[in-house]
C-alpha cells in the first residue's frame, strides 16, 4: 500500500497559504485537508481551525491527540493524531506549517514534503495590514521572519505568490500532482 504524502505549507504570514491551500483542495479534492488546533480566538478568518484554550492544548497534548504540535508567534499549533489514518490510506494531506517544526515533522512523517509558498516583502506587508489581525509592530516583527531559511535536506517545492491567486494555484496542482507509476 502506498502511504500519502503530508505537504506541510510554509511561507512568511501574508504570503496567502490559506488561499492557496484553499485553491489547491478545489483543483485536487482527493487531498485531505488537515484541520490544526490552534490556541487563537476562534472566528478570526483565514485557514479553519479548531480553537482551544491553552491549558486544553496542554490537556490534549498530555494525552496523544496530535501527530506533532509546536509553539510560534505566542500561540500553539496541533496537528491531530487522525492525519496518520489519512496518511496510511494513501491519501495525501495538506496542512498549513510553522518553518520550526519542519524537521521534527520530516523525522516523524515517511513521505514528507514542504510547499515554501514566498512573496515581495512589500506585498507581505499590504496583505498583512488589509487582514487587520496584527497591528502594525506584529506586522513589522513577522516581516523580520520574511528570509528564515529552511531546515536543509527537506523535499521542498518552491512557489511564488505575488501574480494572480489562480496563476498560483495553477502551478501549485501541477507541482504537486503525485508522480506517476
Amino acid at each position: 500500500m502506498t502511504i500519502g504524502r503530508l505537504i506541510a505549507v510554509v511561507g512568511p504570514s501574508g504570503v496567502g497559504k490559506d488561499s492557496v491551500m484553499a485553491g489547491i483542495y478545489d483543483a485536487l479534492p482527493h487531498m485531505h485537508v488537515v484541520r490544526r488546533v490552534i490556541t487563537r480566538a476562534p472566528g478570526l478568518g483565514g485557514e479553519d481551525y479548531e480553537a482551544v484554550s491553552v491549558s486544553k492544548f496542554e490537556e490534549m497534548a498530555r494525552a496523544g491527540a496530535f501527530a506533532l504540535h509546536w509553539g510560534a508567534h505566542g500561540l500553539f499549533y496541533g496537528v491531530p493524531a487522525d492525519v496518520e489514518t489519512h496518511l496510511s490510506e494513501g491519501t495525501d494531506c495538506l496542512t498549513n506549517f510553522s518553518r520550526s517544526a519542519l524537521a521534527e515533522a520530516a523525522r516523524i512523517f515517511p513521505h514528507f514534503t514542504v510547499l515554501n509558498i514566498t512573496a515581495k516583502p512589500e506585498t507581505l506587508a499590504l496583505r498583512l495590514a488589509s487582514r487587520a489581525r496584527e497591528t502594525e509592530e506584529e506586522i513589522a516583527k513577522r516581516l523580520t521572519q520574511v528570509d528564515k531559511p529552511l531546515p536543509a535536506g527537506l523535499n521542498v517545492i518552491h512557489l511564488s505568490n505575488d501574480g494572480l491567486l489562480a496563476d498560483t494555484i495553477a502551478r501549485a496542482t501541477l507541482l504537486l500532482q503525485p508522480a506517476s507509476a
